[in-house]
Order: structure tokens, then sequence, then C-alpha cells
């Protein structure tokens, strides 16, 4: 038996690389790397040149979010397609 906690991530990683890279796509894969309270507390923005633009409410969330940049970046890449999102910058 495999468990769906297992697999899960997996298909829905494939799924959203599919899709069109829309706002909604970006966002939505934000909040899959991030969690739901930082995704709560930021915005993000991809620009052409593959920047993720990230916006806090404060410079706390900001810090948070610095500190597992590497992570984060890991992630989106799952998320997106590796080589979609070069660097992060925050504001």
């Amino acid at each position: 038996m495999i468990q769906a906690n297992k697999v899960m991530p997996t298909i829905v990683a494939a799924v959203i690389r599919k899709a069109p890279l829309t706002d909604e796509k970006v966002t939505l894969a934000w909040r899959l790397a991030v969690g739901p309270a930082i995704a709560k507390a930021t915005t993000v923005r991809l620009v052409p040149d593959g920047t993720l633009h990230v916006k806090a409410e404060t410079q706390a969330w900001i810090d948070a979010v610095r500190k597992s940049t590497s992570l984060i970046h890991l992630r989106m890449g799952d998320l997106l397609g590796e080589n979609l999102v070069k660097r992060l910058e925050f504001r």
C-alpha cells in the first residue's frame, strides 16, 4: 500500500508545473512552499527575468522568509520548474 501523504506532493507539483504560468499559479506555489501563515503575511510577484519579488507586512516576516530562502527556492523550483525562479528579492 502507498501512503497518500507520500505521493500527493509529487502529484500536486506535476500538475502545477504543467499549468500555464499565471500570477495565480505563482501565488499557489508560494503558499505551498512557505505555508499558510507566511503566505497570508506576504505577497509575491514573478517578473520575466526570474526574480520573485516578496513583499511582507512587517520586517519580521521578511526576516523569517529570508532565513529559509534556500529551502523556499528549492520548493518553488519543484512546483514551477527548476529554472523559473532565479532569485528572491525582498521588500
